[in-house]
């Protein structure tokens, strides 16, 4: 009978971590490489955006801007046939235009600042950034897309760390040791191929990692930010609660005007300015204003801030600086800003930069390495199965097994949580900001612990009798192979 081959594992990858990442490397290296690539892109949206479409975002400089709140009711008054939902003024330069936006025509105004005249109009999701922010986000398919593109960095975030796992020597020797740090740059092309995938994928991990935690974040919110809350000792429903408030409507009440809302907001939050002020819909009598503000703390890219104010009253309804735990705020201020390196202005921005294009250059690399040593296996095949000694859980029964596991699981959890704050610290070291995103990053990854630890309990004591029973039914001695 012709023996049945079987495809024969490197030494490396017979491991646990190391089948994680060849496998995961396979299925998700080509999305999370696409995705890296138009993230690079987005971290200069703004520059690229404005550098497309000069004539759009520039004005002539006058002596003075007519400021954000004043700017809306003349700019209606002189084209009462526009329609807007939302103004901003994320830039503060001589230069810069207001932008104004129109959601369900998908209308985007620019606003001369000194004159409340209409400077040039566009539809926002034909232009170039909008449509790679929508590669990046949902790879052009809605709903399904962004959570394909979650899942798959997520497993970005696992190959990263079951890379740099792999990465390990075995002796901490000096020449082991500049062997996985440097690149042997006169051997051939297979060796320096092996070499750059584990030099940058070593050197580039501390990037990479908080790239893929960030928007793993980013794209799972509704399940993070209830568990922001949670672990602030707050209810999960207290989110919709803040973000839910209505104005009260009383017959006969008018509208505050926008420039006394911003006035309102600026004054709630000294120290910051507003960037974006949403105007409540004309058939809506519950509805309120919110405004975004900016701080002129760090981050450099933004301390985001919000609140939502009573359009009939001038109330304020919600504040996200008290309101909010500062977990809460930690998401709001610094999440958007770390995923895209703005935290640190140019320097993390270069950084996020190169961390975008190294999926796609790990997975050319990778597959450089895997794919002629598939070949080479599927040809040749393998003899019978090895047996290899079983694990030292493996003789153990109950609750004892479900114990050790679970301790090892704590083992694991900590050195996550801390690896995830060293490798903030390091993101931020090059712009000399090294507690903020080392303290938010450790706490993101504290959120992805308690996720992991609340599926996985109940999967292992689901998993108990089954595990007897199977001990009942093989006996507790049994060979492990691999493969």
């Amino acid at each position: 009978m012709k023996q049945k081959k079987r495809l024969k594992w490197a030494r490396h990858q017979q491991r646990w971590f190391g089948k994680w990442h060849l496998y995961l490397g396979i299925i998700a290296g080509a999305i999370v490489a696409f995705t890296g690539v138009t993230g690079s892109i987005l971290v200069f949206d703004d520059e690229i955006d404005r550098a497309l479409n000069r004539e759009l975002f520039e004005v002539t400089a006058q002596q003075q801007k007519i400021p954000l709140g004043d700017v809306i009711p003349l700019f209606l008054q002189k084209h009462p046939e526009a329609h807007i939902d939302y103004v901003q003024n994320l830039e503060n330069g001589p230069n810069d235009a207001y932008s104004a936006y129109n959601f369900k025509t998908e209308e985007q105004f620019f606003i001369n600042p000194y004159t409340g005249d209409l400077s040039g109009k566009r539809i926002y999701e034909s232009s170039f950034i909008h449509i790679v922010t929508d590669l990046h986000r949902e790879l052009l398919i809605p709903v399904a897309g962004r959570y394909i593109v979650g899942l798959a960095t997520l497993c970005l975030l696992i190959l990263t760390i079951s890379g740099l796992r792999l990465w390990v020597p075995d002796k901490w020797k000096w020449k082991q040791l500049k062997a996985v740090l440097t690149v042997k740059f006169k051997s051939g092309f297979k060796r320096q191929n092996y070499d750059w995938h584990n030099v940058l994928g070593f050197y580039t991990a501390p990037v990479v990692s908080i790239l893929s935690l960030t928007g793993v974040c980013i794209t799972f919110s509704i399940l993070v930010i209830p568990l922001l809350f949670i672990l602030s000792g707050k209810p999960p429903q207290g989110v919709a609660k803040l973000l839910g408030v209505k104005s009260t409507y009383q017959e006969g009440a008018t509208r505050m005007a926008p420039a006394e809302i911003v006035r309102i907001a600026e004054t709630a939050l000294p120290g910051s300015r507003a960037a974006g002020i949403a105007l409540p819909k004309d058939s809506d009598t519950t509805g309120n204003y919110r405004v975004d503000l900016i701080g002129k703390r760090l981050p450099v890219g933004g301390n985001r801030e919000m609140i939502m104010i009573d359009q009939y009253s001038g109330k304020i309804l919600t504040n996200s600086r008290q309101d909010f735990p500062d977990v809460g705020n930690a998401y709001l201020s610094w999440l958007t800003p770390i995923h895209y390196g703005a935290f640190g202005g140019r320097p993390t921005q270069v950084l996020a930069l190169l961390g975008g294009l190294m999926p796609l250059v790990l997975f050319i690399t990778g597959f450089i390495i895997w794919w002629p040593r598939y070949k080479k296996q599927r040809r040749n095949g393998e003899g019978p199965r090895k047996a290899v000694p079983p694990p030292p859980q493996a003789d153990l029964k109950g609750f004892s097994w479900f114990f050790y596991n679970w301790k090892r699981g704590l083992l694991y959890a900590a050195w996550f949580v801390l690896l995830g704050a060293v490798m903030g610290a390091l993101y931020g070291l090059i712009s000399g900001i090294v507690i903020q995103p080392a303290v938010f990053t450790l706490l993101f990854t504290t959120v992805f612990v308690v996720i992991n630890f609340v599926i996985a309990l109940p999967v292992f004591i689901i998993g108990l009798p089954f595990r007897a029973a199977r001990r009942r039914i093989t006996g507790t001695s049994h060979c492990h192979f691999h493969f």
